[in-house]
């Protein structure tokens, strides 16, 4: 099974893709988190796409779709992946298209979250994560017992990304709606789209996301 989760930044299309992948066994293709480690190692690709990221733009479909091509060769995505904001426009959606062909894959499934874009500022601009652990936080909703400590390893490095601002995320989400929510009636005329409120609670998409794909 082959799906896409859209939303804008902050919907919780990572979170839930890694559900996904735990109870599934299909593999999360995160543009964002494959781009971002390439930034940390300072590879070529990185290097490229550091300055367009940090000023909250979309990377050229040439460096995405090189990315995602060579992950879909890879062994473990013969049980199914899951795209994680990829195709975020029309022409990502060619690409994708040739991307499966060429592998005799199919497109199962595109599942939108859908979001208050206020609400989602707030969620987005107050988190913060344990660069030793990875154990994510937020100013409101999750903060550590210990101000400045990390709950499950005791670091205190705790860190911000740059672009987890809130000019950078309104300008994130502006380029979601001009160019990405145009590409929903490609995949609604394929009768390819069902939308989830991605303001629920965690479980509460995930059940929505599970009642999608056990309807196959």
């Amino acid at each position: 099974m082959n799906i896409i989760l859209l939303g804008p930044p902050g919907a919780g299309k990572g979170t839930q893709a890694a559900r996904l992948q735990a109870d599934r066994g299909m593999v999360q293709l995160s543009t964002g988190d494959m781009l971002r480690a390439a930034v940390k190692a300072g590879t070529p690709v990185g290097l490229k796409a550091k300055a367009v990221m940090e000023a909250g733009q979309l990377v050229s479909d040439d460096i995405v779709s090189g990315i995602i091509g060579d992950r879909l060769d890879a062994p473990d995505t013969k049980k199914g992946v899951i795209f994680d904001g990829y195709p975020r426009t029309a022409p990502q959606v060619n690409s994708l298209d040739e991307l499966l062909s060429e592998r005799h894959r199919k497109l199962d499934y595109v599942i939108e979250l859908e979001v208050d874009e206020d609400a989602l500022v707030e969620r987005i601009v107050g988190r913060f994560f344990c660069a030793t652990c990875g154990t994510n936080y937020h100013d409101k909703f999750n903060r550590p017992k210990v101000d400045g400590t990390c709950d499950g390893c005791g670091s205190h490095d705790l860190r911000r990304r740059p672009d987890d601002n809130e000019e950078t995320v309104r300008t994130r989400m502006a380029e979601y709606r001009a160019k990405t929510a145009p590409i929903l009636p490609l995949y609604e005329a394929r009768g390819l789209v069902h939308r989830v409120d991605g303001m629920a609670d965690i479980e509460h998409v995930s059940r929505a996301i599970e009642t999608i794909l056990d309807a196959r």
